[in-house]
């Protein structure tokens, strides 16, 4: 099943090659073939939306760095306001590659490097990533799992079971 935004193309273009290297012999090898290919995307989609997740933590970090720089002298009447001014420009490092330039020449002044930046997003999305982790080994693991079982397949078929 695609989710909204994945590409059909993209998944039979996957499918299609991952059937003509396991060359499914029956209708178990084609079953498990199936299963593989479907294993397959959802590897690649873990891996792309884990990607994204690290996206958005990444802003998340920017924003909380500028707000130890830019909140430090703010009168407490003027927080809500220079708050959201954070906000915009952790938004505005996300979109616009000029305010990024500038948001991390900003950030390095401060001693905001990009390896701190890196740890903030790790410590921030670390239950998040260790989630993703976890359907990446799983899927990843049952993926190895259906290919050892083609494997057998083939096997306990013998050279009586090939077909020409």
């Amino acid at each position: 099943m695609l989710l909204p935004g994945e590409s059909l193309e993209h998944y039979e273009m996957l499918r299609q090659a991952i059937f003509a290297d396991l060359a499914p012999r029956s209708v178990i090898e084609w079953l498990l073939a199936i299963d593989i290919a479907e294993l397959s995307w959802e590897i690649q989609r873990y891996r792309l939306l884990r990607h994204k997740l690290l996206e958005s933590y990444r802003q998340k970090a920017i924003e909380a760095a500028l707000r130890r720089i830019d909140m430090i002298r703010i009168a407490p009447e003027f927080q809500g306001e220079a708050e959201y001014y954070t906000l915009q420009n952790a938004l505005s490092w996300r979109i616009d590659p000029v305010a990024r330039t500038e948001i991390d020449t900003r950030l390095a002044a401060h001693g905001f490097d990009q390896l701190a930046i890196s740890t903030e997003v790790y410590v921030q999305a670390r239950e998040m990533f260790v989630l993703f982790e976890g359907l990446l080994n799983a899927a990843q693991t049952k993926r190895m799992l259906l290919l050892r079982e083609i494997r057998n397949v083939r096997l306990a078929a013998g050279p009586a079971g090939l077909r020409r």
